[in-house]
């Protein structure tokens, strides 16, 4: 869930809807907008502290700050 924490801390004014869905066999995908951003399956590895979040910025928001707290 720290993905969704982070992602939720740092661009909650951007996000409009995220969902979580429940899967089995320790499946980790993160799409975005039907893209995948991540995906444990294909990379053979689970996601490193930090690089999902990482990947957002760079691949889906860039240039967009943070928000403001």
């Amino acid at each position: 869930m720290r993905t969704v924490e982070d992602l939720l801390r740092d661009y909650q004014h951007v996000i409009e809807s995220l969902e979580i869905v429940s899967g089995s066999g320790g499946v980790f995908t993160v799409e975005v907008d039907g893209a995948v951003l991540f995906s444990k399956a294909e990379l053979g590895r689970h996601a490193e502290p930090g690089e999902v979040l990482r990947l957002f910025r760079q691949q889906i928001v860039p240039g967009v700050p943070v928000y403001e707290r």
